[in-house]
């Protein structure tokens, strides 16, 4: 290839990025769901006939797009790319062909050309409910969890299949929602596939093979050229969970070769018989993500620079749940996976990882009316989940971030979106001082929110909270990050159970203190104006820059 032609490919590849976040953005301007709208929570991207992942949306999460792209490859085996045709969508929400639980929604849908099918678009999007228990780790079996939907045709050449619609909304606490989120991930895909056809015949192109083939072949050799610069040998750590009926160890251990790097998770605990497990596919999502941030982070992410990355998954263990496991918030477990993997690579790659952080969200689901209250309840029935997080941990030349959502990259969500859309006040929403680990750089900061129905009525939380029992490890001499904390807001500060159906008395409020990210480095070795600086931020007390830092006044 002369360099003329590298040139146009690049410029393809540019205006392929362009495509897929266009079709992600088109999402997030019709999405019903907050989950969708205000957090990101999300993936779009665009995939060959073969299924394989071509590019993605700069807007998404981890867990979604790399389970995503594993994803596209079961539809394909149900139905052909030969049987596809135009005005066709697909969907499904199963955890184990999906990204990892129920109430993630994926739809693949063929791009034609001159009627000819040219590519795949698929989506992944997060919605409020999905029936049964609801999103809570409470099911002993994934059929309590929720509506489950096999791959199936939720549009046939353009008609809505009106079956599914039926089983769909009759399924759901949020059937509007519901019904119109699933509209909008077909939209989306087909904006994406709009802008593809008109890419093809701008360069003139009669399909993606060529420029797939180029990608694919970069970016393999640019991650294989990455993995020959790491020190080779096996690396291990292990990382702690509270758990749901007992605490969970998950253990890996990391083999760099020539031209691949593999992990090993033996050793990891077993199955729960709540839905704190993790299907397979989200294990590899994470367990990718989180070697990919250090080793190949400026590589596209893609079917071939991910192929290098290899797991170990061993049955009977918490990451390879299989059928019918309760899976619904696999993410509590799955999310402490990059930093697991961090504990690894810091032996081999001290200076490109950071410190583990709060890791997994804090979203709480909460319920209220009819449904907690009875015939007593005091608000309209109400089904919402909101987004928040506690503090990623320290880099290595950097301060961590407060109130940041890492590994998952979803945005907070606003409290004003929330209570637009449910009976609930944010009574405080507040950065947690001394929450940070301490350091030559210190962990970012956790968060405080209070949170209540309007009128002090009574409502439920259906916790999903980790962090609590183990708090965020620093590294290199650097402080740990403050634990988590569950409980009411009453004089007598009563805790609340991490995980599980709970009702907040009426008069009460939920009282949330996120945990803050792990220091690097000696605190010692802290700018002392950095330090003053927090202090007069009121970020850390006094006392503890004297205790901590050993900071003069």
């Amino acid at each position: 290839m002369d360099a003329l032609e590298k040139i146009q490919r690049q410029i393809q590849w540019n205006r392929l990025i362009a495509v897929v976040e266009e079709q992600a953005q088109t999402m997030i301007r019709t999405a019903f769901s907050t989950t969708v709208r205000e957090a990101g929570d999300l993936s779009a991207g665009v995939f060959d006939l073969q299924g394989r992942m071509l590019a993605q949306a700069v807007t998404g999460t981890p867990g979604h797009v790399n389970s995503m792209m594993e994803s596209v490859g079961h539809f394909l085996a149900k139905f052909p790319a030969a049987s596809m045709k135009p005005g066709d969508h697909y969907i499904t929400n199963d955890p184990w062909l999906g990204t990892g639980h129920l109430h993630d929604l994926t739809v693949v849908t063929p791009a034609f050309r001159r009627g000819e099918i040219v590519g795949l678009f698929a989506n992944t999007a997060h919605i409020i409910d999905i029936g049964g228990l609801g999103m809570g780790p409470e099911g002993r079996s994934v059929f309590e969890e929720g509506l489950y939907i096999p791959i199936v045709k939720c549009f046939d050449q353009g008609v809505p299949n009106e079956t599914f619609f039926d089983f769909l909304r009759v399924g759901s606490r949020t059937p509007v929602e519901l019904e119109g989120d699933v509209y909008s991930l077909c939209a989306c895909n087909d904006a994406g596939a709009k802008r593809l056809v008109e890419m093809l015949d701008e360069f003139a192109m009669d399909s993606i093979d060529d420029l797939a083939g180029y990608i694919f072949d970069s970016s393999l050799a640019a991650t294989i050229a990455e993995i020959a610069r790491l020190p080779r040998g096996t690396y291990s750590a292990s990382i702690k969970s509270d758990g749901y009926e007992a605490p969970v160890t998950l253990r890996a251990a990391l083999t760099i070769l020539e031209d691949a790097i593999e992990v090993d998770f033996a050793g990891t605990s077993g199955l729960s018989q709540r839905g704190i497990n993790v299907p397979p596919a989200y294990c590899r999502a994470y367990s990718c993500f989180g070697i990919k941030v250090v080793v190949a982070p400026d590589i596209p992410n893609n079917w071939a620079s991910l192929a290098p990355f290899r797991m170990v998954i061993p049955e009977g263990c918490i990451l390879n749940a299989p059928r019918p496991y309760p899976v619904s918030v696999r993410h509590v477990t799955g999310q402490l996976l990059p930093d697991l993997i961090m504990g690894c690579l810091h032996q081999a790659v001290p200076d490109r990882v950071v410190a583990e952080g709060s890791s997994c969200l804090w979203n709480p689901p909460l319920r209220g009316g009819a449904q907690v209250s009875g015939q007593q309840a005091e608000v309209a029935d109400f089904e919402v989940i909101t987004f928040n997080s506690g503090g990623t941990g320290a880099r290595p030349g950097k301060d961590g971030l407060d109130g940041t959502a890492f590994p998952s990259g979803v945005r907070t969500m606003p409290v004003e979106a929330t209570e637009n859309v449910a009976p609930v006040i944010f009574w405080k929403k507040e950065l947690r001082p001394d929450s940070a680990g301490a350091g030559r750089t210190r962990g970012g900061f956790g968060q405080i929110m209070e949170i209540g129905a309007k009128g002090d009525a009574e409502f439920a939380v259906n916790a999903i909270f980790d962090r609590v029992a183990n708090a965020p490890k620093g590294r290199d001499g650097g402080g740990d990050g403050e634990a988590g904390w569950v409980g009411l807001n009453d004089a007598n500060g009563t805790v609340l159970r991490t995980k599980g159906f709970q009702v907040i008395p009426k008069g009460r409020r939920l009282l949330l203190k996120l945990p803050g990210g792990g220091g690097m480095g000696d605190p010692a070795a802290r700018d002392p104006a950095l330090v003053e600086r927090d202090v007069a931020d009121g970020l850390v007390t006094a006392d503890a820059a004297r205790r901590v830092y050993g900071a003069s006044k």
